[in-house]
């Protein structure tokens, strides 16, 4: 892998479907001096107070047959809608000039469910997608991994 500049101004966005971290390169490519602009969270809902209902049931149109239909999974969709909501806050600062260029490091499900969301300007300004999880690192630990 080839060593990712990071130039000053650049932002880091550091995510999952938790948790977002948008780090500002206040340094320069050789010295990164990430500076957190802004934290967001997510709270970790209990499943029961995100979803009440048991599975629906599919009845066969020929026979008797019954057949469960699959759980939702409440957590992935609360999940998703908090990259949604990520991703149009990062529209919305590259539309606005705030940035220009950003590097976006999540897990692959959360990358993947971002890459659905870009806006043309947004696609644009996206200069690099690393696929780790270090939305729990602090910091310094990410600037070491991005400075390898």
């Amino acid at each position: 892998m080839q060593k990712l500049k990071i130039r000053q101004g650049d932002w880091v966005v550091v995510c999952d479907g938790r948790k977002a971290l948008v780090l500002e390169n206040a340094g320069d490519e050789k010295f990164l001096n990430l500076r957190t602009r802004e934290v967001y969270e997510h709270p970790d809902a209990k499943t029961h107070e995100l979803g009440t209902d048991a599975p629906g049931r599919a009845f066969s149109s020929v026979g008797t047959e019954r057949s469960a239909m699959e759980q939702t999974d409440w957590h992935e969709q609360e999940e998703d809608r908090f990259l949604r909501k990520l991703a149009d806050r990062l529209d919305a600062a590259v539309n606005a000039g705030l940035v220009k260029s950003l590097i976006l490091i999540a897990p692959p499900r959360a990358l993947g469910v971002l890459r659905q969301t870009y806006s043309h300007n947004l696609r644009a300004a996206v200069r690099a997608e690393i696929d780790k999880d270090f939305v729990k690192l602090p910091v310094h630990a990410i600037e070491k991994h991005l400075a390898e």
